[in-house]
């Protein structure tokens, strides 16, 4: 229940965004700065802060950047208010950071203190197991086609999490529209939270975008696996024409949405290359996830699996393209190989936790492994069973945080915890013992290792040098002042 300081808060603050924004669109570096001078004033840093460090917060960390008006990041900052619907921007600041990044973060990091286990700051759930595509290695279509969550229990879900603090909650599947008048009442029964639609982007029409563009609250993830030879070998024959048709749309309507792309063996230098890149971008895409290739399932083939020279030039590649000096303005996040910036292995719910069609609420969207069902227990128990106990207590997993899964780069920490904790498959097709899993796993591993140890002792040593600087600075301007 929100308090009458909180409501006072937001409503503040959606007076601001709304000046904010005008501001931004017509004087970028000035109206961004005054963005982020309104920001902190309603959300005050803390110690619970994703990029908190010695030398400065996330907002004084976001001034380095905004303060050099030629930065790209100035003209992408920009460009997210001038292309994008200002009613979803504001939605965007107002549930992403202010309910969700601060006040709802405070809350579970409270809760995890008085229970001693992990709450979390994302939930995934899948509306349905149903999907109109039958794509090579995806893991959603072991689950099998004939599981849906009710309206009622998707809402139950929902209100569940905002009592321990989660206001943001991404949906996967199966296909996640198939269900859109469920997914537009739910944003728009719950105009506090965020809602982040993992899609392959067939099922998207001018309905369905006018409709996104009336709640405010919901944005896509699409499903991309390169150009069309790659994409469509995977996905389909004419589902690249497709998703295209969909992001035209999208970018007319001023949505803002991304893209979700499994990188594999077979297409990582394709779906990080320029002309790729610069199609995203002409399409008004303005962030795009990589997930590394999980080998989840009895049929999945671990040929797809990257080996370690390749993803070492996936995890030099995503930071190229985010570095100041590199032009392509889209901000790519690397599911895997970004595991520094967040501690870790970030399952189990310590960041997020997945609830799959059949109500099964399992540690990550890649381990099908659960002893809790939403349906006849309550988030809160769910979050205490044994399994998710184990990861509250093992992680994270590995002090290297480039080797951050139990199952991929630690495959016995994941089938100890499984048999320890009395955990059964959640695969409702084709049950997985997780010895068959991890095994696929294993030399994987260990061929890992020693090259993420390599990139691992580099990149901490970049860091503490960038840090003595900062702290050299901040004492030097504190000595001239």
């Amino acid at each position: 229940m929100a308090t009458i300081k909180h409501t006072a808060g937001r409503m503040a603050l959606s007076t601001g965004i709304d000046y904010a924004i005008k501001r931004v669109q017509k004087d970028p570096v000035n109206g961004l700065l005054d963005m982020v001078e309104m920001i902190e004033k309603y959300m005050p840093s803390t110690k619970h802060d994703a990029v908190y460090t010695k030398t400065g917060n996330a907002f004084s960390n976001f001034r380095r950047f905004v303060e050099d008006p030629s930065s790209k990041w100035v003209r992408y900052g920009t460009s997210l208010f001038t292309d994008i619907d200002s009613k979803v921007m504001k939605s965007l600041i107002l549930n992403l950071g202010y309910e969700a990044g601060y006040s709802g973060l405070e809350k579970t990091r409270t809760l995890r203190d008085k229970y001693q286990s992990n709450f979390p700051w994302i939930i995934l759930f899948d509306p349905t197991s149903a999907c109109n595509m039958h794509c090579t290695g995806c893991w959603a279509a072991e689950y099998g086609h004939t599981k849906s969550l009710t309206y009622q229990q998707m809402d139950d879900i929902v209100n569940q999490g905002k009592e321990l603090g989660t206001y943001f909650y991404m949906m996967t599947g199966g296909e996640p529209l198939v269900r859109k008048a469920d997914i537009v009442r739910l944003a728009r029964d719950h105009k506090d939270c965020t809602f982040g639609i993992f899609t392959n982007g067939t099922l998207v029409d001018e309905k369905f975008c006018d409709d996104m563009k009336e709640v405010g609250n919901i944005f896509l993830n699409i499903s991309l696996e390169g150009f069309s030879e790659e994409n469509d070998s995977r996905r389909g024959e004419g589902n690249f024409d497709m998703v295209l048709k969909a992001m035209d749309m999208l970018k007319a309507k001023k949505l803002l949405y991304g893209t979700s792309i499994c990188y594999t063996s077979k297409n990582y230098k394709s779906v990080v290359s320029d002309d790729f890149l610069d199609l995203l971008i002409e399409k008004g895409c303005k962030f795009s996830w990589y997930f590394h290739y999980m080998p989840v399932g009895n049929n999945a083939s671990p040929d797809l699996l990257l080996t370690p020279n390749q993803r070492a030039y996936m995890y030099k590649r995503i930071r190229e393209i985010r570095e100041m000096d590199n032009p392509k303005q889209i901000f790519p996040l690397d599911f895997q190989n970004d595991g520094e910036f967040v501690h870790g292995c970030i399952a189990g719910g310590k960041n997020y936790l997945h609830i799959n069609a059949n109500g099964d609420v399992e540690p990550c969207v890649f381990i099908h492994y659960s002893t809790a069902n939403i349906k006849e227990v309550s988030l809160l128990e769910s979050l205490q069973q044994p399994l998710f106990k184990a990861y509250y207590k093992n992680q994270a997993f590995n002090e290297n945080h480039l080797r951050p899964c139990p199952m991929l780069e630690n495959p016995g920490f994941l089938a100890k915890m499984v048999k320890e904790s009395g955990a059964k498959s959640t695969d409702l097709e084709s049950p997985e013992d997780v010895d068959h899993l991890c095994g696929k796993c294993t030399e994987y591993a260990k061929e890992w290792a020693p090259v993420a140890n390599e990139l691992w002792n580099t990149s901490q040593k970049v860091k503490a040098e960038k840090l003595a600087a900062r702290e050299a600075e901040a004492k030097s301007f504190a000595q001239d002042a």
